[in-house]
């Protein structure tokens, strides 16, 4: 199939109108007609109804695959224009709210990143197509587990950092002085989900092999002083990388002992790195190191008093 038809067809379809995908695509309505008619005959079934606008069943089909067909494409094209281009002097950094630890904004230089925070879903694209040099993305795994990221394009993605996974609960919580909480003393809590601010509940039950966690309110933000200002006032639990859980007025953070799981950020880019951004990611990387060497050396010495494993930890 051609792009420029497919890319056609799926602005008609989500404009549902000829003449308003001719004007975003800078067509003429004749020339998207032509278009539409063309890959028509290519697939040998009707794609659109014209009155309305509306994809037929062979369309919605088509609509399935062309979002991935086109991001590939996408992903292909800047791929090659960022290997022929000059090192750049800046660097853009795509991240989730959760991914900027401590030592992540540590390996940040004085000048020349450009930050953007986005979701999780929306960071493998990003970089992917050429909308940034570096993306950092970060979930709750198994220790030492990589993260399962959107099979967008051949990306590369390197692990710069495992913390434990705390419990934000109000002060005023029965469960707010543990020294450690399972999952099972949270079989009847309920919880916020914050998909694009916090750790998203369907990744942990995920991580967990729970089915649990019953929802109480869905926060559609990416601030964390908002969503830990929800947890505070009482309105559900929610899970964070001790980092970003401590300190927090009129909450707690309680970590989570059993199942054993990590926070763990990964740093993600397309291909060999130059520059700015070769730089920023060697930081980066080196910063996890040192950080996951002394929390090593933290758990050996408490390994050795009390016989049991720690958890581990790289928010020194």
């Amino acid at each position: 199939m051609d792009p420029h038809l497919l890319r056609t067809y799926v602005t008609v379809a989500r404009l549902a109108s000829f003449s308003e995908a001719a004007r975003e695509l800078g067509y003429t309505q004749s020339a998207v007609s032509q278009h539409i008619a063309a890959l028509e005959q290519d697939l040998g079934a009707p794609l659109l109804t014209r009155r309305p606008v509306t994809p037929t069943a062979a369309g919605e089909r088509l609509l399935e695959h062309a979002g991935p067909l086109l991001l590939r494409l996408a992903a292909a094209r800047a791929d090659v224009v960022r290997l022929a281009a000059a090192p750049p002097f800046g660097v853009t950094l795509v991240a989730t709210p959760t991914a900027l630890g401590p030592h992540v904004l540590a390996a940040l230089p004085a000048a020349g990143v450009t930050l953007r925070v986005l979701t999780r879903d929306d960071i493998p694209a990003a970089v992917a197509t050429g909308g940034a040099d570096l993306g950092l993305v970060d979930g709750i795994a198994a220790p030492s587990d990589p993260l399962r990221l959107p099979d967008v394009a051949p990306l590369r993605t390197e692990g710069v950092g495992e913390e434990t996974v705390c419990v934000v609960l109000p002060r005023t919580h029965p469960l707010a002085g543990r020294a450690g909480l399972r999952l099972d003393d949270l079989a009847d809590a309920r919880w916020l989900d914050a998909p694009d601010a916090g750790l998203p509940l369907a990744r942990f039950r995920t991580a967990t092999g729970s089915t649990g966690f019953r929802r109480a309110l869905r926060y559609e933000g990416t601030e964390l002083r908002a969503l830990t200002a929800l947890a505070a006032a009482g309105h559900g639990l929610t899970v964070l990388p001790r980092s970003a859980a401590t300190g927090l007025p009129g909450a707690v953070a309680v970590p989570l002992t059993a199942p054993r799981v990590v926070h763990r950020t990964e740093l993600v880019h397309a291909g060999a790195l130059r520059g700015a951004a070769a730089a920023l990611a060697e930081r980066l990387l080196e910063r996890g190191r040192r950080t996951a060497g002394r929390a090593g050396s933290g758990r050996a010495a408490r390994d050795g008093r009390s016989g049991r494993p720690a958890p581990p930890d790289a928010s020194a």
